[in-house]
Order: C-alpha cells, then structure tokens, then sequence
C-alpha cells in the first residue's frame, strides 16, 4: 500500500495550501487561511482540476472536523472519557466575558457544574491545573471535563457578558 503524497504551498496575503493525493490518485486540498478559517477541496476523479466541492470551515469547525478523523480516544495511552460517561471540551473565553480579568476561583465551577478545569490555553502557551488563584483573560480557552450537563452549564457560566 502507497502511502499519501502531501504538498505545502505558501500562498502569500492568505494562508498555506496543502495538497495530498490518495492512493485511490483523489486530489484533495486544504486552504489555511490567515484568520484561522479552512477550506477544503475535493477535485473529480476523471478532472482533477475541476473541484467537485469546496467548503470553508470556521477555526472551530476544522478543529471538529480534526477530532472526527483522528480522535484522541483512539490512542492507547490517553483515557477514553465516554466509555466514563465524561466529556472533554474546549470552552474559548470571549474578550466581552464577565470572567476577563477576573479569577478562575471566583467563578466557583467546580461548586457550580461539578466540572474540572484540567488546563488553560494562553496564546502559544498550555497552563495545566490552574488554581483557583489563576487569572483568567479574554481570549483563554479552558480545556474542562465533566457530564456532558456538566460542561454545558460550564459553557454557559463562562460565556456570560
């Protein structure tokens, strides 16, 4: 079995295109674009170079669409929260948030929600296990796990303006 071929071209003023070819010789492509978004080509079989369908995808779509074909529960070492019943999920701290500025603690979500805040993500930077003195800011998106109810009212408490 032949494995992927995979092209990187920059594309200056909008993003990076990336190229691969099956094994079954289907083109496909993905478009990343400066502002975070995606757009994902699939090109004809008898044309390929005719797109027989172009999506673009928000940051959060791709990421979804990222989980979907290579999940994280499949790796042996990691543990797989729903066979637990647990969720695992990226809750993104918007600039407007009540919580910006203030502190992890305050919003009381272990009390609240029953969830865990395992770590925050801070521009290039992963802070694990923030405490309860931990300054959030816009822009954080904490990585929290929980029941599914859990993490919805998490999202809700910290999506609040």
């Amino acid at each position: 079995m032949s494995s992927a071929r995979t092209s990187r071209t920059p594309l200056p003023g909008i993003g990076v295109r990336y190229d691969l070819t099956t094994r079954e010789r289907r083109n496909l492509s993905v478009v990343a674009h400066r502002d975070g978004s995606r757009t994902l080509s699939a090109y004809r079989s008898d044309d390929p170079d005719a797109c027989a369908l172009s999506v673009r995808l928000t940051g959060q779509e791709a990421e979804a669409l990222v989980d979907a074909l290579k999940p994280t529960h499949h790796s042996p070492t990691l543990l797989s929260t729903t066979e637990l019943g647990l969720v695992a999920e990226r809750i993104e701290l918007s600039g407007t948030s009540h919580w910006n500025g203030r502190l992890l603690g305050d919003t009381r979500m272990r009390t609240e929600t029953g969830v865990s805040i395992v770590a925050v993500l801070r521009r290039a930077e992963a802070i694990p296990s923030p405490g309860p003195g931990f300054r959030l800011a816009g822009g954080d998106t904490l990585i929290v796990i929980g029941t599914r109810e859990g993490v919805d009212a998490a999202a809700a408490i910290l999506g609040r303006e």
